[in-house]
């Protein structure tokens, strides 16, 4: 199995579900549409009713011949359980539905799935009996990169059950630690500033206390996280735009030049290396271009003038974009870094293009 193909394949997957979710009104259409493709994806045989049983059979108590979606049957064994629900559909409400056929068979993973998020589990908790959460939570439609390995663990090239047993241990606890610490960073709970105050404040931890230290190390913490991402992708993004700018330099010498002509800064193209790790899921970045005039900086859809994204501003003050919005809304920053912060807006301009 090739990494890259696989990864192309789920990114135009989740393009496929942008496209389609809309039109989309049943649960036939939305396996045939949506489901189906991602199991192609991972290397099954959709047309081997041997390997991708549609309607599996899995007797639940009393009632016999209840019907999973589908199963996936390797060497001789429903290995993978798959219920799925309609593109419109929420799929909390249906956990016990998969719950309750996974106990009846040998399977040793179930998916609940509406097409666009892929919901995993299997049974760390107790043997033969599901877990109520699941391990690992895909939306194909915001696929991370951290998750494509993951998912690659599925293909039936590489599918082990010990393997992804292992790693399904490691992924639930490492969920449900991010889960906690998200909650905390958005609201701090009273243990939470307690833990915290111990290493920072000696006085007694009163409710007055804790009262006036919660705003305060919510803010704290906020600015600690957004600090250092925002080092780390000012630091892989100014490197970017000095490659760049060497290389437009060495371009440049190749040619003859006037006194007058328009010199490209860094800071301009780290304005641009910024706009591709903003749009490099939602577009190939071989058609995002460039384009530097005297007043302003340019970034532009497939090189054409008339698809330009947003323009750039320098001056002793800082900086300022404007979008290609309909609104031309400007916003004034302090550097290139804060171009990321308006992610959103410049997706969106992208996307009108599309």
């Amino acid at each position: 199995m090739e990494m890259e193909k696989f990864k192309d394949e789920l990114k135009t997957l989740g393009k496929r579900v942008v496209k389609l979710k809309d039109s989309i009104g049943s649960e036939e259409a939305t396996k045939t549409s949506l489901i189906m493709p991602f199991f192609a994806a991972l290397g099954y045989d959709l047309f081997n009713p041997t390997e991708f049983v549609p309607e599996f059979t899995a007797d639940v108590g009393i009632k016999k011949g209840e019907k999973v979606d589908y199963a996936i049957v390797l060497e001789g064994k429903p290995t993978i359980l798959i219920e799925a629900k309609s593109i419109n559909e929420a799929l909390t409400k249906h956990d016990s539905q998969l719950f309750r056929y996974f106990g009846t068979t040998e399977s040793k993973f179930g998916i609940l799935t509406n097409g666009q998020e892929y919901k995993f589990f299997t049974d760390l908790d107790e043997p033969n009996k599901m877990d109520p959460t699941p391990f690992l939570t895909v939306d194909v439609t915001r696929l991370k990169d951290i998750q494509i390995p993951e998912l690659a663990k599925f293909h039936k090239d590489n599918f082990d059950v010990d393997k992804i047993t292992s790693s399904a241990a490691e992924l639930k606890y490492l969920n449900s630690l991010k889960s906690y610490l998200s909650k905390e960073l958005n609201d701090p709970s009273e243990n939470f500033i307690k833990f915290l105050l111990t290493e920072i404040y000696e006085g007694r931890q009163t409710k007055q206390v804790l009262d006036k230290f919660k705003p305060i190390i919510k803010k704290g913490l906020n600015q600690f996280v957004t600090e250092r991402v925002n080092d780390k992708i000012s630091a892989a993004l100014k490197s970017s735009a000095v490659i760049e700018e060497q290389e437009t330099k060495s371009n440049s010498d190749t040619t003859d030049t006037c006194d007058d002509e328009v010199v490209t800064t860094s800071e301009e193209l780290e304005a641009y290396t910024i706009c591709k790790v903003v749009l490099k899921d939602t577009i190939p970045l071989d058609r995002l271009f460039y384009r530097d005039n005297r007043s302003y900086f340019n970034i532009l859809l497939d090189d054409n003038i008339r698809k330009w994204i947003i323009r750039v501003w320098f001056n002793s003050n800082g900086m300022k974009i404007e979008l290609n919005d309909g609104n031309h809304t400007v916003y004034d920053l302090n550097e290139p870094i804060d171009i990321y912060s308006h992610s959103k807006s410049i997706i969106g301009v992208v996307e009108t293009f599309l």
